[in-house]
């Protein structure tokens, strides 16, 4: 049984092998830290949903959501200080971009505590796109994709829960951070269509509806592609990566029961939609899997979503909208995986061999 992250070579020291261990147990605690940094985006959101803010920026949720990133910075200086000492480079590979994201992480949690003693509070939708928060945003974003980064950087297309899960849970963090500043248009955390929402069964509502539905059906196919491009993703690696996130979103407002149903529906229909890629096998080399499965895989969360929330709360949508909303949630996939695996150029035959046309 192999026990490292990548094949050593025969003669290779064995401190190789333990140097190896080590870069996963890094990325593991890395993972497990920015699960509770991102934790402390979506208590922080929470917050906001349920009027548990004041006008001030030193709350609890603010404590929780700011330990979370010094953890993470702490344990990130002490690696590199370690790095330093033993005489490798002091960054570990793939956490560069985590180092920046820190900073400017920092740069916003500094401005942010001046935005609000200028401005007061945000409220709503102004809460998710005030220029500090956006700031906080992509700085976190940076800091979570870490392991992701690392394990993109070695070599191989294998790997299993051991070995690939830091990157599975930083690409769940990663799209959890995407859905998060885009959380009224989730179907799960705002149920889009249901009944009621009084909202969503007017004209601009229904159309805000919809382009919900399209953006995060792109949202969750496209990091799914951004696996399949790269591994062979191991059992329970998707439903892990859209379960994790449907948790997130769920909790944000669960105090209605019918959310919960839509949010248990769509975790099966993503183990579904891990079944139908381990059927298929999307990988670079087959262009049409990839077809396939991108147009599958949001038709079977959405067909889940209504079913669940026909069930529960109900819609005041004509079947020929919600209906409709399923398949465009499938084109949505479907176009964006000739962006992933585009179909191959012809050849020009006035260009040298090995060329093709541009």
């Amino acid at each position: 049984m192999q026990r490292t992250w990548t094949a050593v070579p025969p003669g290779q020291a064995r401190s190789s092998t333990a140097w190896a261990l080590g870069d996963l147990t890094f990325d593991w605690a890395m993972a497990a830290l920015s699960l509770v940094f991102a934790g402390g985006l979506y208590l922080d959101g929470w917050a906001h949903n349920h009027g548990r803010v004041d006008d001030s920026f030193f709350t609890p949720w603010h404590a929780f959501f700011y330990g979370g990133f010094a953890l993470v910075v702490l344990v990130l200086l002490a690696r590199m200080e370690r790095n330093r000492r033993q005489g490798r480079p002091a960054i570990p590979r793939g956490y560069g971009l985590t180092l920046v994201g820190s900073l400017v992480f920092a740069a916003g949690g500094l401005g942010d505590l001046l935005w609000h003693s200028l401005f007061g509070i945000e409220e709503e939708l102004e809460a998710l796109f005030s220029p500090t928060h956006l700031a906080l945003g992509v700085g976190l974003a940076l800091v979570v994709s870490g392991p992701l980064r690392a394990a993109w950087a070695r070599p191989g297309r294998q790997g299993n829960l051991r070995t690939l899960g830091p990157a599975l849970l930083s690409t769940a963090l990663l799209l959890s951070v995407f859905t998060f500043f885009l959380m009224f248009s989730h179907p799960v955390a705002v149920m889009i269509g249901g009944r009621s929402h009084l909202y969503f069964a007017t004209e601009v509502g229904q159309m805000a509806g919809l382009l919900g539905l399209m953006t995060t059906a792109g949202l969750l196919v496209g990091h799914a592609y951004l696996l399949f491009l790269r591994w062979e993703v191991p059992p329970g690696g998707l439903t892990l990566v859209w379960g994790l996130n449907t948790l997130a979103m769920t909790g944000l407002l669960y105090e209605d029961p019918a959310q919960l149903w839509l949010g248990g529906a769509w975790i099966g229909a993503a183990a579904l939609a891990e079944g139908l890629a381990r059927l298929l096998r999307p990988s670079p080399g087959r262009p049409l899997a990839f077809r396939v499965w991108g147009f599958a895989a949001p038709v079977l969360l959405y067909a889940a979503y209504w079913a669940a929330l026909l069930a529960t709360d109900g819609t005041r949508w004509a079947v020929h909208l919600w209906a409709g909303s399923v398949v465009l949630g499938g084109l949505t996939g479907w176009a964006l995986s000739f962006l992933v695996a585009p179909p191959t150029p012809p050849a020009d035959p006035s260009a040298p061999a090995g060329e093709v046309a541009p």
